[in-house]
């Protein structure tokens, strides 16, 4: 994706490059060949983390997009990803949780907060696959009050850090190398202050997770976390001590945009399965496709991924571009997750009793983006963001 002219004013210019449209087709070619829907729903039915995609991802090289060359990366930006995300959430629908965690959580984070050491240890690995990574940062009881409810503490000890406490809702961090935790290591008036950022080893003594059952994304556990005396040693703090919100902050939103990207993706799934099965089931002597009242329901379906479309890549560019894009990026979120979780809903519908059924992808992709109205902002929450950049009083 580029700009036809270096200062064109956003909102006049959209279009892919030719090595971004080749992007999208390798990795749209290597889904359809790899990890088709069958795969996704199979390891569904297992609820077991499916290492095997991951080798499979690790393997085309998705891990390294977004990850500097001079690192062991594929290079690339943010655009780029949003592509490699859409076009993986098309077939894996939550589960491209397992490559987004590691690019643009992990990999962004070291990136920005990495220390050279940090950065010449670990982006190679997470590029290569071979290093998972988690983030550990919500607090039972917390949810989007997540500065006031931080109960979480490091307290110093010889040569580093020890961390007691508790965290939810850790996604992969069962199975991950490492785990970046958050914790407070001191007290101020202004909670988001006195936090840092842990790289905490996923096989420290005194660290367990335990994956919690949920409705949708069941190869992937989330977990509860319990961090018991867990020592982290000074080389494994990311960025400056009592600074870890502004690492949190920096990356809101693009991990809003990503989270838009999944999404519009599992709405292209979404579409894509309610036109196959209209084209293919018959009632009343005809194709019920050929019925307007669900030509209607897939015209709009059609119509809202253009709108996910437009919303998450103009974010994206916004951000890459270095513009200022807390609304937009917000506003792309909080669109794509409704958008597609109402087609999901339709997609049942069409689909009839089959909707409901576990061999039809459809009942999948809603329990997989229902939850992305939720996290990782609520739909209320961002409304109150985007009505407090209105010029609305604040209402929390």
């Amino acid at each position: 994706m580029s700009t036809t002219a270096a200062n064109a004013p956003a909102g006049l210019w959209f279009d892919f490059n030719q090595e971004q449209r080749m992007l999208r087709k390798t990795v749209h070619d290597f889904v359809e060949r790899e990890i088709p829907k069958s795969v996704s729903r199979e390891a569904e039915r297992r609820e077991e983390f499916p290492r095997a995609i991951v080798d499979s991802l690790a393997k085309a090289g998705l891990y390294g997009i977004g990850i500097p060359e001079e690192h062991g990366g594929e290079g690339g930006d943010l655009i780029d990803q949003v592509i490699v995300q859409e076009e993986l959430s098309r077939s894996l629908a939550g589960l491209a949780w397992m490559w987004g965690i590691n690019v643009w959580s992990g990999g962004k984070a070291i990136i920005n907060h990495g220390s050279d050491a940090q950065k010449a240890e670990l982006l190679p690995e997470l590029a290569s696959g071979e290093l998972l990574f988690a983030f550990a940062m919500t607090e039972p009881g917390g949810g989007t009050d997540v500065l006031r409810a931080m109960t979480t503490r490091a307290t110093r000890a010889d040569g580093g850090w020890v961390i007691n406490g508790n965290k939810i809702w850790s996604t992969l961090s069962h199975i991950a190398d490492r785990v970046l935790v958050l914790a407070r290591t001191s007290d101020h008036e202004k909670p988001s202050r006195g936090l840092t950022m842990f790289l905490v080893d996923g096989k420290a003594e005194g660290f367990s997770a335990t994956p919690i059952p949920k409705l949708g994304m069941r190869a992937l556990g989330s977990c509860q976390v319990t961090l018991r005396d867990v020592f982290v040693s000074d080389d494994d703090v990311l960025g400056e001590v009592d600074q870890g919100w502004r690492g949190v902050t920096d990356s809101l939103n693009s991990e809003r945009i990503m989270v838009a990207a999944m999404c519009t993706g599992i709405l292209a799934g979404v579409l894509e399965d309610a036109i196959a099965y209209a084209s293919e089931r018959r009632a009343f002597g005809k194709p019920i496709g050929q019925m307007q009242a669900i030509q209607h329901k897939i015209a709009e379906m059609a119509m809202n991924l253009e709108t996910c479309r437009l919303h998450t890549y103009r974010a994206a560019w916004m951000e890459r571009e270095g513009r200022p894009c807390g609304v937009e990026a917000t506003t792309a979120k909080v669109l794509a997750s409704e958008l597609a979780t109402a087609g999901a809903n339709e997609g049942i519908q069409i689909l009839g009793g089959n909707g409901y059924a576990a061999e039809y992808d459809m009942q999948r992709y809603w329990r997989d983006v229902r939850l992305l109205q939720i996290g990782p902002i609520t739909s209320e929450m961002a409304r109150n963001y985007i009505g407090e950049s209105l010029g609305l009083p604040r209402s929390f």
